[in-house]
């Protein structure tokens, strides 16, 4: 069940780890992958010395979009993290995020869609934008689906 961070905390499950290797092209779920401190997850095409080195997706609303009839795999939005439970839009930019030894810290709320992305133009809508929220790795260390996410 997805909570509000003001009642109760934040907290959520891994559902999903993504990567993609070049850019312009989907991640795909690898369920378990290394993250880097200040540059992002090892082997994934975004990554790097800038403040959207990762990005991360709550899966609840992915469902909304699902229910609308979208046929959208975990990563289709270009997510590395597809989370349970907590409602990223809701974060202010500067909260930090604990999963295990990874710490990451929300640098910004959403992101205009390239041209309207393949999803846009496949259904009409697309969820990144109002939705999806980027971090920094300020600690890294392995994630994996399953692992509990917290807010620190």
């Amino acid at each position: 069940m997805e909570k509000n961070p003001s009642v109760g905390g934040i907290q959520g499950t891994v559902v999903a780890v993504c990567v993609s290797e070049l850019q312009g092209t989907a991640k795909r779920d690898i369920r378990r992958a290394e993250l880097i401190e200040n540059h992002g997850l090892k082997g994934d095409a975004h990554a790097g010395p800038w403040h959207r080195q990762v990005s991360l997706l709550c899966l609840e609303r992915v469902e909304e979009f699902r229910a609308r009839g979208a046929s959208v795999a975990d990563g289709a939005f270009g997510e590395n993290l597809l989370v349970s439970g907590i409602n990223f839009r809701l974060l202010p930019v500067g909260t930090r995020l604990r999963c295990g030894e990874v710490l990451l810290e929300v640098t910004q709320i959403g992101k205009q869609c390239h041209s309207e992305c393949e999803i846009f133009h496949q259904v009409g809508d697309c969820i990144m934008p109002r939705e999806g929220v980027f971090a920094r790795v300020l600690a890294g260390g392995i994630i994996a689906a399953g692992d509990e996410m917290h807010g620190e």
